[in-house]
């Protein structure tokens, strides 16, 4: 497998213009309905050929991978109308594919094995560079996976050609949690980055608010106020289990998980203003961390488990501060604006996402943690719950479009933006989830 992909990997960043202006929507079967309307204006051309037994299939694979490298708004996607769909490297006319202007092409072949199980052969070819024995495979891998698998593997393929291509992992083998309301329920779901696979975690008719995934994605805290008081619970999404962790006399909000999945960081007024607490996942070794007269609420963890970030307003407006994680004396990160609240670590901990209040808009920004430079990404007036890709290249969010809340999505540059939407529902509170792996 060739590793050099110098000749392949477009930059993507220092451009100005945005291209794909018209909307793309995609699949109505997806509980959320994702629509593209920004793109970067260097685009990747890549042909994605139909599989090869695909169609054997209810899902078409080829279609999801497509979809998928569309929704980055990175990548030029190839008409193979009228190609021959290669199965093997020895198939492919590297001229013929580097004629239609692809860079890379990928393949693949779907091939049932005994007891239902399926192999996914698939290849990325490189059609710039040509050896004059065979052609350049950029990526070779046999996926097994099963029916049930087949969206998730799908996913994985395009993860693989985000990388080879971009030199950054791919974060399309995600899931995502999010809020819903319809009338007086409360939902709890769960869906696959693309909006399919979307399943109720839990529901109730009182509010459900701040889901946050464990690392390893098997858990989710929230809190709910089911008990007519907020609690902070944490669910194990394979069983439905879920267990109070924090629930002591006033209020109990904002968790957030440490990176190890070993402690949470909570927000607590058991002794009056709220403060933050750390807390074992179990419920155990609660310890407080901060200790002011004012509020201290949304914490978040730095990757690296020595930081929290957190909004205070102790310096007389809602600013965004840092501490170490086992509590000390916090340092005070943003100044520019009156109100800067929610700060997210960005997955290599290099800055945060947050929300600021500029001229009576909510928008989302990241600031560089070194140099403390802002920028702001959005300009819809009433964002909120930035939450993270875990490659660091996408933002999810919540908004409002016509009175309803939905879930939008923005690139750390601001370049491509997306809004994800539910038919006739209220849709708040988005968490990105860690990339999933294949079950054996």
């Amino acid at each position: 497998m060739n590793k050099s992909m110098t000749s392949l990997r477009i930059t993507v960043i220092g451009t100005v213009l945005t291209l794909l202006l018209s909307v793309i929507t995609f699949n109505a079967r997806a509980a959320l309905t994702i629509e593209i309307t920004g793109g970067s204006s260097l685009q990747i051309p890549v042909a994605i050929a139909p599989f090869a037994g695909e169609e054997a299939y209810p899902d078409t694979l080829s279609k999801i991978v497509m979809d998928d490298l569309a929704r980055s708004g990175i990548f030029k996607l190839i008409d193979t109308s009228g190609m021959i769909a290669p199965r093997l490297p020895a198939d492919v006319r590297v001229s013929e594919w580097r004629a239609k202007g692809a860079t890379a092409l990928a393949m693949a072949n779907v091939i049932p094995q005994v007891g239902g199980r399926i192999d996914v052969q698939f290849r990325l070819i490189d059609t710039v560079r040509q050896d004059v024995a065979q052609v350049v495979q950029l990526a070779g891998y046999s996926l097994p996976t099963t029916n049930a698998q087949l969206r998730l593997t799908a996913h994985q393929i395009a993860d693989i050609i985000f990388e080879k291509l971009t030199g950054t992992p791919g974060a399309f083998a995600t899931r995502i949690a999010y809020i819903t309301k319809h009338g007086n329920s409360h939902e709890l779901q769960v869906a696959d980055s693309d909006g399919y696979n979307a399943q109720t975690v839990f529901t109730s008719r009182e509010p459900i608010i701040s889901p946050t995934w464990s690392p390893d994605g098997t858990k989710l805290a929230y809190v709910a106020f089911d008990q007519k008081k907020p609690i902070v619970y944490v669910q194990t999404l394979a069983t439905g289990k879920r267990q109070a962790v924090a629930n002591f006399k006033g209020n109990n909000s904002a968790p957030a998980w440490s990176p190890d999945g070993r402690q949470l960081a909570v927000v607590l007024s058991r002794d009056g203003f709220a403060q933050i607490y750390s807390i074992n996942a179990d419920g155990s070794g609660l310890k407080r961390l901060t200790h002011t007269a004012n509020i201290d609420t949304e914490p978040n963890w730095s990757p690296d488990g020595k930081y929290l970030l957190f909004t205070s307003d102790r310096g007389g407006s809602p600013q965004i501060y840092r501490m170490p994680s086992y509590g000390g004396e916090p340092v005070r990160l943003t100044f520019e604006g009156s109100y800067n609240v929610t700060p997210r670590f960005s997955p290599d901990g290099k800055s945060f996402a947050f929300i600021q209040r500029e001229g009576g808009k909510f928008r989302v920004a990241v600031q560089d943690i070194v140099s403390g430079q802002v920028q702001i990404l959005t300009d819809n007036g009433l964002d909120e719950s930035p939450s993270w890709a875990p490659n660091g290249k996408m933002i999810l969010y919540a908004t409002e479009r016509l009175g309803r809340g939905v879930l939008a999505a923005v690139s750390s540059d601001g370049r491509v933006k997306q809004k994800l939407s539910a038919q006739a529902s209220d849709v708040r509170e988005p968490s990105w989830g860690p990339v999933l792996r294949a079950k054996p």
